[in-house]
C-alpha cells in the first residue's frame, strides 16, 4: 500500500497504532535484536495486521508483498510494463489471446519450477467462491471463465490454458489495452498450491517467486527478508531487508540511525522542507497518483437523492480542510483523476464550495431539507471511540452549513475495507484510492461503473456504464482519453463521493542508499537498489 497506498492503513494510523503498543510494552525496542549484520540489510518501520487476508496476494486490498511474490509481468521504475516471470508474449490480432512464454529458470523459493499449472492453480484460487477474493473481478473478471467462476456457476477459469509446462495462454472477453497492466496486481500473482494448502497461517512461511525469502516474521518486533539467490532475474544486491515492527516515530527512528528510509507524518514536513535542517537533504518528495474522497452510500436514504449528494458536496470547504486538517500538505481534489495519471483533465468543473447553494438544493431533495433527513451514520476506521481529524472537520462543516448532525462510527483498522465491502457501514464512509497502474481505467471503471465490485457506494448511472464501456475497446488514445475525461466529468456532476485531496508523498533515504526513486505506484523497487557504505 507505500504512505497512503491504497488508504489502507495510513502513516499517522501506524505510528498510533505503534505509540499504543509501546506504551504497553516499554521495551519493546530495546529488546530488538536480529541475526544478521544489519549492514548489510535496508531497514524499515512497519505496522502490522491481525487480519492474515492482508498478506495473500489474491485477498491483500494493499500493493502487497512484492518482495516474497511476484507474477507475469511487472511495472519498473518509470512505470513501463516490463518482463517478470514471463519472458516475452505475444497478442493475437483481435487483442484477446495473450500467450505468455515463462522463464525456464523461474522457480519457487523451495526450488520448484513455475509452470503454467501454478498460474492456473493461482488465479482459479483466486476467483474460487469460497475464498471470497473481493479484488479477484477487478484485476481478472476481463479473463473469459472469471466471473463465471466466481460466482460458482463452474469449476474451472476456461479462458485459461496450458500449452506446456512454460507457455500460458489467456484468453479476455473483448480487446482491452489495460488488461496487461492489471496483471501487476497481487491477485494476479503465483502461489504455490502445497504452501497454501498449510492454512491461513501459511503467509508467515510462504514459498513464493519473488527477489526476497521471508525467512524469520517474529510478531510485534520484526519481519526479515533474505535475498534469493536463484532469482529469476539475478539475486537482489541488498543481501537482507528487515522491517521494525511497531519501532516508534519513523522521522526519530531515521534520526538515530535505526531505519534506512522513513515516512515523514503531516507534523514533521515542514521541519524537513527547512533548508537548515540536516535531514532537508534526505528528503525525496513526489506527488502520488492518489485521490482521497468520502464516499456517499447511493443505494441507501438520503443518499439515493442526487441533490442531497451535491448538498454535502457544496457544503464542504476543501481549502480550509487542506490548510486546517492537512497542514496545506496536499493538492486539492475536485475528481478522480490524480494529477500525473493520463486523463487529467485541468478543464474539469467541479462543485464549488457554495453554503448557500447546498442548502438550497437540501430543500429540493425529496427529504425536503435538513428536518427530513434520516439518521446519517459516517463509518471510519479508527480505535475506540476516538474521532479522527478529517472526519470532525466534515461533521463540523455540515452541521455549520447544512444544519446536519452526523452519527460516528469506528471499524477496527485491520478489518475495516473487509468490513466495508460486506456492506457493514454506514450511508457515509471514508474511501480513497492510488493508482494500481497508470490508466483512468483503473480509476473511473473501477470506482463507479455500477457492475464493479470495487463500487462500494452502490452508484449506478447508465449513460457513465456506457461511456466506460465503449472506453474498454477503444483503440485510439486520443479517443479513448476524451472519453474517461466525459465519463469524469458525470461522475462529478452526480457526486457519488467528496473528493478532498490528492496526497504528497514525503520520505527520508539514508545517502548510502543508491537507487531508490520516487514512484507514484508501488513496484518492487528494492531489486533496483543497494547499499554503498552503511
Amino acid at each position: 500500500m507505500n504512505k497512503l497506498k491504497r488508504f489502507f492503513i495510513s502513516a499517522a494510523a501506524l505510528i498510533l497504532i505503534g505509540s499504543v503498543f509501546l506504551s504497553a510494552n516499554p521495551q519493546a525496542v530495546r529488546a530488538f535484536q536480529i541475526d544478521v549484520p544489519l549492514d548489510q540489510a535496508l531497514v524499515y518501520s512497519g505496522g502490522e495486521s491481525s487480519n492474515l487476508r492482508d498478506y495473500d496476494p489474491a485477498t491483500t486490498y494493499s500493493s502487497g508483498d512484492k518482495l516474497v511474490f511476484s507474477g507475469l509481468v511487472s511495472l519498473d521504475p518509470r512505470l513501463n510494463i516490463t518482463p517478470d516471470i514471463a519472458e516475452t508474449w505475444e497478442v493475437s490480432a483481435d487483442g484477446t489471446v495473450y500467450t505468455f512464454h515463462i522463464r525456464q529458470n523461474a522457480k519457487f523459493h523451495d526450488g520448484r519450477d513455475v509452470t503454467a499449472q501454478d498460474f492456473i492453480f493461482s488465479w482459479e484460487r483466486a476467483a474460487s467462491p469460497e475464498l471470497q477474493s473481493d479484488t479477484a473481478l477487478t484485476y481478472l473478471g476481463d479473463i473469459v471463465g472469471v466471473r463465471e467462476m466466481y460466482a460458482g456457476q463452474a469449476q474451472s477459469i476456461s479462458g485459461l490454458k496450458a500449452l506446456d509446462a512454460k507457455t500460458f495462454q489467456v484468453t479476455i472477453d473483448a480487446p482491452k489495452p489495460y488488461f496487461i497492466m492489471k496483471l501487476t496486481f497481487p491477485t494476479a500473482f503465483v502461489v504455490d498450491q502445497k504452501n497454501v494448502a498449510l492454512g491461513e497461517n501459511w503467509v508467515h512461511q510462504p514459498n513464493g517467486t519473488g527477489p526476497y525469502k521471508l525467512t524469520e516474521w517474529k510478531s510485534n518486533q520484526y519481519i526479515l527478508y533474505q535475498a534469493n539467490p536463484d532469482f529469476y532475474l539475478g539475486a537482489p544486491s541488498i543481501p537482507y531487508i528487515v522491517t521494525k515492527l511497531y519501532a516508534g516515530d519513523d522521522v526519530r527512528l531515521f534520526e538515530t540511525g535505526d531505519i534506512d528510509v522513513a515516512s515523514v507524518g503531516l507534523y514533521s514536513v515542514d521541519r524537513m522542507l527547512d533548508p537548515a535542517e540536516p535531514m532537508h537533504a534526505n528528503l525525496v518528495t513526489g506527488v502520488n497518483l492518489c485521490t482521497g474522497y468520502v464516499v456517499f452510500d447511493a443505494s441507501r436514504p438520503p443518499f439515493d437523492d442526487v441533490n442531497v449528494r451535491k448538498a454535502f458536496s457544496m457544503a464542504f470547504n476543501r481549502q480550509q480542510y487542506i490548510d486546517v486538517v492537512m497542514r496545506g500538505l496536499a493538492l486539492p481534489a475536485i475528481g478522480p483523476f490524480p494529477p500525473g495519471l493520463p486523463g487529467f483533465n485541468y478543464d474539469l468543473k467541479g462543485l464549488p464550495y457554495d453554503p448557500e447553494q447546498a442548502r438550497e438544493l437540501l430543500k429540493q431533495s425529496k427529504y425536503g431539507g435538513a428536518e427530513g433527513l434520516p439518521e446519517i451514520v459516517y463509518t471510519n476506521s479508527g480505535i475506540g471511540s476516538s474521532v479522527s481529524a478529517n472526519v470532525a472537520a466534515l461533521a463540523e462543516m455540515w452541521q455549520q452549513n447544512l444544519g446536519v448532525k452526523i452519527k460516528i462510527e469506528n471499524l477496527d483498522y485491520n478489518f475495516y475495507y473487509q468490513q466495508i465491502y460486506s456492506g457493514n457501514h454506514g450511508q457515509i464512509f471514508d474511501g480513497g484510492w492510488c493508482a494500481d497502474y497508470p490508466d483512468p481505467e483503473n480509476f473511473a471503471d473501477v470506482l463507479y461503473h455500477s457492475g464493479s465490485s470495487q463500487n462500494q457506494g452502490g452508484y449506478s448511472n447508465p449513460e457513465l456504464d456506457a461511456l466506460l464501456e465503449q472506453a474498454r475497446t477503444e483503440r485510439d488514445t486520443t479517443k479513448r482519453i476524451g472519453l474517461y475525461q466525459q465519463a469524469e466529468q458525470i461522475i462529478v456532476n452526480d457526486a457519488p463521493a467528496i473528493f478532498t485531496t490528492h496526497s504528497l508523498s514525503f520520505q527520508l533515504v539514508q545517502p548510502y542508499v543508491k537507487g531508490f526513486v520516487f514512484t507514484p505506484v508501488s513496484i518492487p523497487l528494492e531489486r533496483y537498489m543497494w547499499l554503498e557504505g552503511k
